[in-house]
């Protein structure tokens, strides 16, 4: 961070009221943002958000979102203070317990706080949701067909021919055919690191919500992937099937229809992911990434052998260098 850009913050924080706070970062993500945890004399705290606007879409993005998601019922930080111009925002503190530091602590939670993930999906998804892009087959398709970019050419080497092309059209073919219905809104990061256990709300409101400001339209099944199919811990294969058939009881859901679905996006954000993950590793130096590699994998894989991935994925994993150890050390060397 630059002086300029703390002075900047020194001036919103004194503005807000919040300028003699002790200020602390919080741990960084793979974004792009800063959060910085503040604590007045009193003892209160609240969180700095710092997105600088040539790096991070507007920041009404997220206050929109935010105040959506309240409004509906469910608990994302309320805003306390904005300066658009500059890109900080001042939220509610949300608190530490994170559902991945509470599993940690106390595995037989697991189930209960997953229960209760997948419950604030179900409520989600019964409101009208707000005006967002609709991330659709054609898109789909395209961010996954990014592994042959930062992937397979990292590895191998040169795609051979209209390898990727063919892909792209085959692949938003079954998208088309398998993520049919009325898209609902999907906050696009939810899993264990981005939610909270607030246990003195009520009902869904338990659920702290975090990292939404990236949030779209899309098939009901996509944030329950995200939730289930995570690439930073292990969920077990058990809790995973547990946790569709909840979902799936507790909406008009088709089943074996939900279920294709739910493995196609499965196989679309898991190759994403190792996408973006190669990108993060190798152009932009941040090996620690390569680590995730290997989760992301074994679910790119479990969901190619589910039959609604048939008409791609004999070729798919033709194509597709396995991460040795050999081969992650050489991303990461680039």
């Amino acid at each position: 961070m630059t002086l300029d850009r703390n002075a900047l913050i020194v001036a919103f924080l004194r503005q807000a009221g919040w300028g003699a706070a002790t200020r602390t970062d919080l741990v960084p993500d793979a974004s792009m943002r800063r959060y910085e945890r503040l604590v007045n004399q009193a003892g209160e705290t609240v969180i700095l958000m710092d997105a600088p606007p040539d790096a991070n879409p507007d920041i009404r993005r997220f206050t929109t979102i935010a105040r959506y998601l309240s409004d509906v019922g469910l608990s994302a930080p309320q805003v306390l203070g904005e300066d658009r111009c500059n890109g900080f925002l001042l939220l509610e503190d949300l608190g530490d317990d994170l559902f991945v530091r509470l599993v940690l602590k106390d595995p037989k939670s697991e189930s209960v706080l997953y229960k209760n993930a997948v419950d604030t999906l179900v409520t989600l998804h019964r409101e009208n949701p707000p005006d967002l892009v609709h991330f659709g087959a054609e898109l789909m398709a395209e961010q996954a067909s990014l592994v042959f970019e930062t992937w397979v050419q990292a590895l191998n080497g040169q795609v051979p021919g209209d390898t990727a092309a063919r892909f792209t059209a085959g692949f938003q073919t079954l998208l088309e055919q398998k993520t049919q219905g009325e898209p609902v809104m999907i906050l696009r990061d939810f899993h264990a690191e981005n939610l909270l256990w607030l246990p003195d709300r009520i009902g869904v409101a338990r659920v702290g919500l975090l990292d939404f400001q990236d949030a779209m339209l899309a098939h009901p099944g996509y944030d329950l992937v995200s939730l289930l199919q995570d690439v930073r811990r292990d969920v077990p294969a058990s809790l995973e099937q547990e946790m569709i058939t909840h979902y799936i009881s507790q909406t008009d859901q088709n089943e074996t229809g939900f279920r294709d679905a739910y493995a196609v996006l499965g196989v679309q954000r898991n190759l994403r992911i190792l996408a973006v993950f190669a990108r993060l590793a190798s152009g932009l130096g941040k090996s620690k990434y390569a680590r995730l590699i290997p989760r992301t994998w074994g679910h790119l894989m479990r969901g190619l052998e589910h039959s609604a991935l048939a008409p791609i994925a004999a070729s798919l994993t033709e194509i597709l260098p396995y991460p040795s150890r050999e081969n992650l050390q050489k991303l990461t060397a680039k």
